[in-house]
């Protein structure tokens, strides 16, 4: 289970049966048991084009245990060692109908739980309730990211595109970025399937190609304790 190589030399791994088709069923019930009543809730969002759930596993803690099931758990310690939390937690359900996309750009926040003055963090924001603010590179450089695919995702129903090994160009704007001399990868994800990233490398997402089901998705932003 150790991809830390490709994870450091192009930014991000896809990993496939991570989760068991019953631990998936039993993940989508105890959300739809939480959400079907509770739609006032601050933190979640459903329109026609996206059902979202913010700060997800402080809502629906229960669903952690499943999460962080035995295999999870062996991937991060293999990759990326001990002492590793939650600092963002997101859940999106793209519905039939939803045809938006998302540009090219790179994760440069993280959530904290409080404001305070620190040397280097900067451009904080505030939204439902949860702090963000940009922290130095290094610490961006030491998180990843999870992306549970509780739905198959292929290049048809909009699959996450990557820029291969651009997080290691630090943080860097868009157009300084030469397209022409860039590997694009499109990351089709099986059902039950993980996609592990780091947050500078850049990613998008297009629109459908055709309609298709809903596509169901976790994202985990982890950070070491150590800052």
């Amino acid at each position: 289970m150790n991809h830390s190589n490709q994870i450091n030399n192009e930014g991000f791994s896809i990993i496939n049966n991570v989760y068991t088709t019953n631990e998936i069923e039993k993940l989508i019930s105890l959300i739809e048991n939480v959400t079907k009543n509770d739609f006032n809730i601050s933190t979640f969002r459903k329109s026609q084009d996206l059902f979202a759930i913010r700060q997800f596993h402080k809502e629906i803690p229960e669903t952690l245990d499943l999460i962080f099931n035995k295999n999870l758990k062996e991937i991060i310690k293999s990759n990326f060692g001990k002492g590793y939390f939650i600092t963002k937690s997101i859940y999106f359900d793209k519905p039939e109908k939803s045809n938006w996309f998302v540009a090219y750009h790179q994760d440069l926040t993280i959530s904290v739980d409080k404001k305070i003055d620190v040397e280097n963090f900067e451009n904080w924001t505030v939204k439902q309730n949860q702090y963000a603010v940009q922290p130095p590179q290094e610490i961006l450089e030491n998180n990843f990211t999870i992306r549970i695919h509780i739905d198959k995702t292929t290049k048809d129903n909009g699959a996450l595109k990557v820029i291969n090994n651009s997080h290691s160009k630090g943080i860097l704007r868009i157009e300084n970025l030469d397209f022409e001399n860039e590997k694009e990868t499109i990351c089709e994800v099986e059902k039950g399937g993980i996609m592990i990233m780091k947050p500078l490398l850049f990613h998008a997402s297009n629109k459908k190609l055709q309609t298709t089901k809903e596509e169901g998705l976790f994202i985990l932003n982890l950070a070491n304790k150590s800052f």
